[in-house]
């Protein structure tokens, strides 16, 4: 990971879009701060396309695609993405695929699973307005957790055929084969005409990220960045990003914002 300074200004002024994941790369300590939400505006203003990649829930998603100053949002890790029509007054939600019939009863199976053999850990706040994935909350309301007992959230996760992945405050598992990376690739692709398989397509988006569950980000955009925070994870990495910033979390991002656009 080499500092963000060693961003070359010509790929910089090259760059279209940003692509940003938001617990602990656009909020710091779990707020959105006013110089973050600022930067996420100057960039459109600036003409960048502009699109959280979140874990967050399908409830937070309809508010950020319609309230914030961005293009539209990958929700759930992918399970879906939305967009919002000012003009028609239309949120339109697009999943990643066919849910299986019996999902939100594997989904409470499982939780009820680790629940009962991991100490500590609970549902997320915010399970009650997720529409594809399973959110146990190991360090945002609760103490946090021993990475051991992260593992073990992640290996009962799989036990039961999902696939599971570790963010900054939640371990979150769905039924299903997609990530924030394809849903990202085909949202881009059928919203936008942007092609990520073209490696000069791909070169025009920055992602930027803090986690475990932003490896596949990192590791297939040439031009992806880590907020300070991200070191925290260590070889719990299995891609990292290029470039790393000075500061963490929403100052970091801050940060990365005005590379981009000082290129500009």
């Amino acid at each position: 990971m080499l500092p963000l300074e060693r961003f070359p200004s010509p790929q910089r002024q090259a760059v279209r879009g940003l692509l940003t994941d938001i617990d602990d790369t656009l909020t710091t300590d779990g707020r959105l701060t006013a110089a973050a939400y600022a930067a996420l505006e100057r960039l459109q203003t600036a003409g960048l396309r502009v699109i959280p990649v979140t874990g967050r829930p399908a409830g937070w998603c309809d508010h950020i695609a319609r309230m914030w100053p961005v293009d539209g949002v990958v929700g759930e890790n992918g399970a879906f993405w939305m967009r919002y029509d000012a003009p028609a007054k239309m949120l339109r939600t697009v999943p990643a695929g066919q849910p299986p019939a019996d999902r939100q009863a594997r989904l409470a199976a499982v939780a009820r699973e680790i629940l009962a053999a991991v100490p500590g850990c609970a549902l997320a706040s915010d399970q009650f307005c997720r529409i594809a994935d399973l959110a146990i909350d190991y360090c945002e309301d609760v103490a946090p957790l021993p990475p051991a007992a992260v593992d073990e959230i992640v290996r009962r996760m799989a036990a039961a055929g999902m696939r599971a992945k570790v963010s900054s405050i939640h371990v979150n598992g769905w039924f299903g084969d997609y990530d924030k990376l394809t849903t990202t690739k085909r949202m881009l692709r059928e919203e936008f005409g942007s092609d990520l398989d073209a490696p000069q397509e791909r070169a025009r988006w920055v992602f930027v990220g803090d986690s475990p569950n932003d490896a596949p980000m990192f590791g297939f955009f040439p031009n992806s960045v880590g907020v300070a925070n991200v070191m925290d994870f260590g070889e719990r990495l299995d891609a990292k990003p290029a470039y790393v910033t000075q500061a963490r979390a929403g100052a970091g991002f801050v940060e990365l914002c005005e590379a981009l656009l000082a290129a500009r």
